[in-house]
C-alpha cells in the first residue's frame, strides 16, 4: 500500500481521468453524489449493496438448489455497482495525488470484478452454472481486494474524513483575543490562531465572522480563499462555507466548519468556540 501511494507513474492517467470527471456537467447533482445531503460521503453507503449481494450469492452458490436466487443477487449487485462507482469517481477527483493513486487502482480492481460478475451472470443464464460460479468467486476475490484498498483510502489516507473534527477538543472554553478590529480589512479573509488552532477571520461591516481555517474536506486553508455573498470558498477544491455559521453550502465538503462567536471589546476582537459541549476543553487523551 505504501509503495502504491508513491507510484508516481500513475499520475498522468490520474490527472487525465480526474480532469474529465471534474468537467462533467453535473450541476447540483454533484453535491448529491458527494453526499452533501447525508453529512458524509455517499459512496461507502452505496457500495454495501453490491458487496452484500455478491457475498450472499457466494453463500448460496455453496448450497444446493439456489441457482436462481444467486443469479438474481448477482444481477442486483451489477445494477447497484453503477451509482456506487459514480459517487466514488466524483469523490476521487477531489482528492490529493497519493489518494488518487490508490483510488485509481481501487477503481480498476472493482471494475474488473464487475466484468467478472457480468460474465458470471451471462454464463448462468446460458446454463453453464459451473463457469458462472467460478467467475463469481473470482469476482468476489477482487471485491475483497478492492475493499482493502478502499479501507486504506478511508482510514489510512483519510479520504472523505472530516478534517476539522478535532477543533472542538483543541480549543479551550472562554474568550480569546485575536487582534485589533483595524487588523482586519473588511471583506478579506485573514488567518489567526486560537490556542494554536488556525482560524479564518472575515469582517463584514459591523460583524466579524470566524471559522476554523482548515477545510473539513481536505484541510485546505480557507484564509487563502475568496469571500463572496456571505460565504468563503476554499482555494483547493472550491467547497463553500457560510460565514455566519460555517454551514457547507456547496461540496465537495460534506461536513460544516466549526464556527466561533465573535465580539469587539475595547477595539479588540475576541472569539470563543460556538456551542461547545458541556465540560469540553482542550485535552490531550491519555
Amino acid at each position: 500500500m505504501d509503495r502504491l501511494e508513491h507510484a508516481t507513474v500513475l499520475d498522468p492517467l490520474a490527472r487525465l481521468v480526474s480532469g474529465r470527471v471534474r468537467a462533467l456537467p453535473l450541476g447540483s447533482l454533484r453535491d448529491v453524489l458527494h453526499g452533501h445531503w447525508l453529512g458524509h460521503p455517499a459512496h461507502p453507503v452505496l457500495v454495501e449493496v453490491p458487496i452484500g449481494t455478491w457475498l450472499s450469492a457466494a453463500v448460496l452458490d455453496c448450497l444446493p438448489g439456489q441457482h436462481r436466487a444467486a443469479s438474481a443477487l448477482i444481477g442486483v449487485g451489477i445494477g447497484a455497482a453503477a451509482p456506487a462507482a459514480l459517487t466514488g469517481w466524483v469523490d476521487w477527483a477531489e482528492q490529493g495525488p497519493r489518494q488518487k493513486r490508490v483510488g485509481l487502482v481501487h477503481a480498476v480492481v472493482n471494475g474488473t470484478a464487475v466484468v467478472l460478475y457480468s460474465g458470471s451472470l451471462v454464463a448462468r443464464i446460458r446454463g453453464r452454472s459451473g463457469l458462472g460460479k467460478s467467475l463469481g468467486f473470482a469476482g468476489l476475490s477482487l471485491v475483497g481486494l478492492g475493499s482493502a484498498l478502499g479501507g486504506h483510502l478511508a482510514y489510512r489516507q483519510a479520504s472523505g474524513a472530516n478534517h476539522a473534527e478535532s477543533v472542538p477538543s483543541l480549543v479551550r472554553a472562554g474568550w480569546h483575543d485575536i487582534g485589533a478590529v483595524t487588523d482586519f480589512e473588511a471583506g478579506r479573509p485573514f488567518r489567526r490562531h486560537v490556542d494554536e488552532v488556525p482560524v479564518v477571520v472575515v469582517r463584514e461591516a459591523d460583524d466579524v465572522h470566524v471559522l476554523a481555517d482548515a477545510c473539513s474536506h481536505r484541510g485546505g486553508p480557507l484564509s487563502g480563499g475568496t469571500v463572496r455573498d456571505g460565504c468563503v470558498r476554499c482555494p483547493w477544491h472550491d467547497s463553500v462555507f457560510r460565514l455566519a455559521d460555517g454551514w457547507n453550502v456547496h461540496g465537495p465538503a460534506t461536513a460544516p466548519q466549526p464556527a466561533f462567536d465573535a465580539r469587539v471589546v475595547g477595539a479588540r476582537v475576541e472569539v470563543r468556540l460556538r456551542d461547545p459541549e458541556p465540560g469540553l476543553s482542550a485535552e490531550v487523551p491519555e
